[in-house]
């Protein structure tokens, strides 16, 4: 029985009849099987017509294009993950494109120095750091998080010298002064924080045509340095000993102090007790001017400690207000108060300052204290002076003699001494030092093979990809294909 809403054959809204002619959007596979296989050899022929292109276009350009060198160097000495040198100053891997650099390694390679082609390798010269993956995941999750990452300073870092093709430079000398600038900067490092400072080693250059009065005041402050350095030596490495001297910094401080003692007080005291100078009334002019410069450093100094003094007794006279870790009263008020209050952190303040006062204080009394001693020993110095004037030529003339002779003896015991001390020392500083500045890498320069082959794959690509996109239009490249 069918129902009168709808009459039989009608079809439904959602039948389609017989007649409906509605376009369908099924992707004829076959049809793209077909035009592709009939255009294959138009495909084939644009593909290596492009290969063609790209490879002609490359070989014309490559002249002009930029060629890499690079390395990878690792730094690693004490105050590095800090940012700085040995002796604190601020790191920056830049130095290793410095001026000075530069102009080492070009002059170590013989190449052009003039200062153009210094000029175009410091500007060809880059240095990036290597952040790992782990390190960079992590940072970039603490981003996510809302949080600053911390700042992180990479040891590694990639050197590369980037020229033109058609730079004068051919592979080989290209990774000659890479590897140049990387050693003259590992020499700069060395002539700067490992070899012996020029503190000492040079007194007998500076007191000469001296007269004998300033023996007595270079040579023993020269060996207080000395003796300071190896000191700070001792305390850094102990149990050091020298694979050329066979001597540890311990043995050094021995024999300087036997030096003083045995070799040097008795030089300056035949000085000292014979009153010698080569012109006794130009040495007292010198002494007496010396000793009025004195006087005018210890007043100066004895203002600066006056000051700082006075300073420090206002500030006792609130240390009682001081105080060092309490919670204030609104912290125990509310108990979920932070720690820190504004009355503590006043309190910290006041204390710094307080320490600071303190050792200003102590530098202070030191220095007028040392100044005085200084000019003590001058007065004791003008005092035998004058006496001696009293004295015959005759006398100061046989012990000048005899100081003479010994001069040369304690000149010769002071150098192997100082050879000595540089030698540890720099024995001790390539140990320390020897990984301060390495090559994780070897040097690698870019060829022509691989951006050859790039070019070529890319042209391929492209010229296959248009004799394809030809094919499925229906245009033949053969005029008899229809």
């Amino acid at each position: 029985m069918q129902s009168p809403a709808e009459p039989h054959g009608n079809p439904t809204p959602y039948s389609k009849g017989a007649g409906d002619s509605e376009p369908r959007n099924d992707v004829d596979v076959g049809e793209i099987i077909r035009r592709t296989g009939r255009g294959l050899g138009q495909i084939l022929g644009l593909a290596l017509l492009g290969m063609a292109a790209a490879g002609l276009a490359y070989l014309v350009s490559s002249g002009h294009l930029p060629i890499s060198t690079s390395t990878r160097v690792v730094f690693s000495f004490p105050g590095y993950a800090k940012g700085q040198y040995p002796d604190g100053s601020k790191f920056s891997p830049d130095d290793v494109a410095a001026t000075d650099v530069i102009a080492d390694a070009i002059k170590r390679v013989g190449f052009d120095q003039s200062s153009d082609f210094q000029t175009r390798i410091r500007s060809a010269l880059s240095v990036e750091g290597v952040i790992p993956a782990d390190i960079s995941k992590a940072r970039d999750h603490a981003r996510a998080l809302g949080e600053v990452p911390s700042a992180y300073v990479p040891d590694e870092f990639v050197v590369s010298l980037t020229l033109g093709r058609n730079f004068p430079l051919d592979r080989r000398q290209r990774g000659i002064l890479l590897n140049a600038i990387i050693n003259a900067y590992r020499a700069k490092f060395e002539r700067t924080y490992v070899d012996v400072p020029l503190a000492f080693g040079n007194a007998f250059e500076t007191l000469k045509n001296a007269d004998y009065f300033e023996y007595e005041q270079v040579l023993p402050e020269e060996v207080g340095n000395i003796t300071s350095f190896l000191k700070e030596k001792l305390d850094e490495a102990k149990n050091y000993r020298s694979p050329t001297t066979n001597l540890s910094f311990s043995d050094l401080l021995d024999q300087t102090e036997l030096f003083s003692q045995i070799r040097l007080n008795e030089i300056l005291g035949i000085i000292r007790a014979n009153g010698l100078s080569r012109n006794r009334q130009l040495a007292l002019v010198q002494m007496n001017y010396f000793l009025r410069t004195l006087q005018d450093q210890e007043r100066e100094a004895i203002e600066d400690e006056s000051v700082i003094r006075d300073l420090l007794a206002k500030s006792e006279s609130h240390s009682q207000g001081y105080v060092l870790g309490v919670k204030s009263e609104v912290a125990e008020q509310r108990p979920s108060a932070p720690m820190l209050d504004q009355g503590l952190i006043d309190s910290l303040l006041a204390n710094d300052a307080y320490s600071l006062l303190v050792r200003r204080a102590l530098d202070a009394g030191l220095n007028v204290k040392h100044i005085q001693s200084e000019e003590a020993k001058l007065k004791e110095q003008i005092r035998e002076m004058e006496i001696s004037l009293q004295s015959s030529d005759q006398q100061n003339v046989a012990a000048i003699t005899q100081v003479n002779a010994s001069l040369d003896g304690l000149k010769a015991a002071y150098d192997e001494l100082v050879d000595k001390i540089r030698k540890t020392q720099a024995d001790y500083s390539r140990q320390e030092f020897a990984d301060a500045i390495t090559l994780s890498d070897g040097i690698y320069t870019e060829g022509m093979i691989k951006p050859l082959a790039e070019s070529l794959v890319l042209g391929l690509l492209l010229g296959g990809s248009l004799g394809a996109g030809l094919s499925l239009l229906g245009i033949y490249t053969n005029a008899r294909e229809t």
